[in-house]
């Protein structure tokens, strides 16, 4: 039997495609993605979280940047240097229910990118989960 550390690495690493170089496409649950999170927050795993949902409605604990979807593929302006250089950089992309998501996962793809992830469901479905959805207090 192996340790449950071993174990849920494995488990990372064949669900989900994170750290791999190889082109991916698909999904990660809301659970799948709460266990990457806490692996990254460990410094096991090491991805870029997208929230690419416009207006801002909140956004996952972990987040790295924000960039609306309808901008995410312009080589210059305010988001062009908001992601990674490197088009093989692990990056799980959430919007509120999964559309604007898609379509930014098709704009990455076609600028190059190989491993793009989604939230099934988006946020919508991680709140469904039972995981809390910051919102950012504006005064």
């Amino acid at each position: 039997m192996r340790p449950p550390a071993l174990l849920l690495l494995s488990l990372l690493s064949l669900s989900s495609g994170l750290g791999s170089a190889a082109p991916t496409a698909g999904f990660l649950t809301p659970a799948q993605l709460q266990t990457a999170l806490s692996a990254r927050a460990r410094g096991q795993q090491h991805f870029t979280l997208v929230n690419v949902h416009i207006p801002y409605q909140g956004h996952i604990e972990g987040t790295d940047v924000s960039v609306p979807y309808d901008v995410i593929g312009q080589k210059d302006g305010l988001y062009s240097r908001a992601l990674p250089a490197d088009k093989a950089a692990p990056l799980i992309l959430y919007c509120r229910s999964g559309n604007m998501s898609a379509q930014a996962h098709t704009t990455l793809n076609q600028l190059g990118y190989t491993n793009v992830r989604e939230l099934k469901g988006g946020f919508d479905a991680w709140k469904e989960a039972g995981y809390p959805l910051r919102v950012k207090v504006r005064f």
